[in-house]
């Protein structure tokens, strides 16, 4: 790149030297614009990035993606979501995310449970969506904390890598582990398989923060 920009600022004292009429600055400064990639503005005498039909494209995807029709809008106006008191009872977005999530098997720092693909929780695409999956990992990464007699953590971070989708009605076997203790802080491990066909549709990592229990 600094080659083609020498070359043109090479060309344009050349034109200098033989007498021909040189571009005007604006010019000069377009041209070396169009080979940084970027925009010439008159006004400010200052270079900006283009924006292409490729960035316009993905902005458009991303408009899209994020907008909610109509039809969608109405279906969760129509809801019955009654008022609960905090600290009391599961909040309507924790039954509505986690409803159908049965618990296999339990023992201290290690949980498994099953879940069915419910059609309330995939995508446009059909797939068990990613916010459902990282709800998922959310709840079933501290719930494992609870087989150790611990109480209740506050979430800090969570790291999740989605593999493969899983579609509606498809089976998964959640498994979470405790993966250690320092201090207030606690680390779990949560991995989503598909029970028929083995796959590995996500797996998390967990970490969290509280007290716990004194073994005194």
């Amino acid at each position: 790149m600094w080659i083609t920009i020498a070359g043109l600022l090479g060309l344009h004292e050349l034109r200098l030297r033989c007498g021909l009429r040189s571009p005007r600055p604006n010019g000069l400064r377009h041209i070396l614009c169009a080979v940084l990639r970027s925009t010439y503005d008159p006004n400010s005498g200052r270079a900006r990035p283009k924006q292409g039909r490729k960035a316009k494209r993905e902005m458009e995807k991303a408009r899209a993606m994020l907008s909610v029709g109509e039809e969608e809008s109405e279906r969760v106006a129509g809801l019955d979501v009654r008022p609960h008191r905090a600290g009391h009872a599961a909040s309507f977005y924790e039954g509505f995310a986690t409803r159908g999530l049965r618990v296999d098997c339990i023992r201290p720092g290690f949980v498994s449970c099953t879940f069915k693909v419910p059609p309330r929780l995939t995508d446009a695409g059909g797939n068990l969506s990613p916010g459902a999956i990282a709800n998922l990992v959310d709840e079933v990464g501290a719930a494992v904390i609870h087989s150790e007699g611990h109480h209740m953590k506050l979430s800090v971070d969570m790291s999740i890598s989605y593999m493969s989708p899983a579609k509606v009605d498809d089976e998964l076997e959640i498994i979470s582990k405790v993966l250690g203790h320092k201090g207030g802080y606690s680390g779990t491990y949560v991995l989503l398989k598909n029970k028929a066909t083995g796959e590995v549709v996500a797996e998390g990592r967990h970490s969290l923060f509280g007290k716990l229990l004194s073994k005194i």
